[in-house]
């Protein structure tokens, strides 16, 4: 390994003994897939709480596993940074990939997700037709769709994409700006409501597109600009989601995330469907960072006075750090 993953001797005996038990390699092989609660890994694990919470307890302590306390839950993850996060990513990967144990393991894991997507899909079924005055929650939209217009310009793009594109507010916006643009989303009566939006406007230069926001329908290394406006608190795996929309982004292209900061109103976990209470400034960068994306600006849209117990809400804007060195025009290539 390189000079910068090298870690004391100590540092990695304790590692090897934190790992070298089944159930814990077994938690860093899930922890690896996906940021789980106790209770979601006590579901795929079937053991009990106290013993899976140990078993995290010295994961947390040898720097293999990190946690992040959001409210009442806490979620953990595969070590990211720190001495052991490259031994950790590398004991996950050298397992292979038909063992009975963990194909087991995923399978719940599967199971898990399912059932937070179908109890997400339920919700915005439930609300597509409303989903416009679910956003009062947070501060004005005038004001937000003020800061997305300036941290995105107006200079004229080529190909712009929208994730979760919900009712299509976000189409309005980027279509004038761009010679095509994308929305992508994963319910069908969302579809149908932004559907609706955009022939309302009369925007002939938009696509709709059903698809799965962590293996988005599109043509990678295409777009100059996408957007994820208030998607990732809904979402079990953020950074899996950025790294998705960051292959979709042509060289210099820019992603801007739009979501809440932190925040500590629990009943949007039931009343809404979040999966998240918002983001720190730097867990967003980190997202960006980790995935192949310059960080170039955040900015926070706090409530004003007059506008008291509002969310504060946050703008992410990363740029693809490759050089865009001959671009294409949309005449001669066509979006997938």
């Amino acid at each position: 390994m390189p000079q910068t993953d090298h870690a004391p001797f100590e540092t990695i005996l304790s590692a090897l003994t934190a790992a070298g038990e089944a159930t814990r390699l077994r938690l860093l092989s899930l922890l690896a897939e996906a940021e789980l609660t106790v209770t979601e890994l006590v579901t795929i694990l079937g053991q009990s709480q106290p013993r899976v919470s140990r078993h995290l307890k010295l994961l947390v302590e040898a720097g293999l596993v990190e946690r992040h306390r959001e409210g009442a839950w806490v979620f953990f993850f595969i070590a990211q940074a720190g001495p052991t996060a490259r031994f950790a990513r590398d004991l996950v990967d050298r397992l292979a990939s038909g063992d009975a144990h963990l194909l087991a393991d995923r399978a719940r894991l599967a199971e898990v997700r399912q059932a937070r997507a179908e109890q997400a899909a339920r919700y915005f079924a439930a609300h597509a037709a409303t989903w416009d005055d679910v956003r009062a929650m947070h501060v004005p939209e005038e004001r937000v769709e003020a800061a997305i217009r300036e941290a995105i310009g107006a200079k004229p793009l080529h190909a712009a994409l929208d994730l979760g594109t919900g009712g299509g507010r976000m189409l309005e916006l980027l279509a004038p700006l761009a010679s095509r643009a994308v929305g992508v989303d994963q319910s069908p009566q969302m579809l149908s409501v932004a559907r609706a939006r955009v022939e309302r406007a009369g925007l002939r230069n938009v696509q709709l597109r059903q698809g799965d926001i962590y293996a988005l329908p599109v043509e990678p290394d295409f777009y100059d600009l996408a957007i994820m406006h208030q998607v990732l608190h809904y979402l079990d795996d953020p950074l899996r989601a950025i790294r998705e929309a960051a292959r979709a982004l042509r060289p210099g292209g820019r992603l801007l995330v739009v979501d809440f900061a932190p925040h500590e109103q629990e009943e949007l976990r039931v009343a809404h469907a979040h999966r998240r209470l918002g983001f720190s400034g730097e867990e967003v960068a980190g997202f960006m960072t980790a995935s192949g994306l310059d960080f170039v600006m955040r900015r926070d849209l706090a409530p004003e006075a007059r506008e008291g117990g509002k969310l504060t809400v946050s703008l992410w804007l990363g740029r693809d750090r490759r050089m865009l060195a001959d671009p294409v025009p949309l005449t001669t290539r066509e979006v997938a």
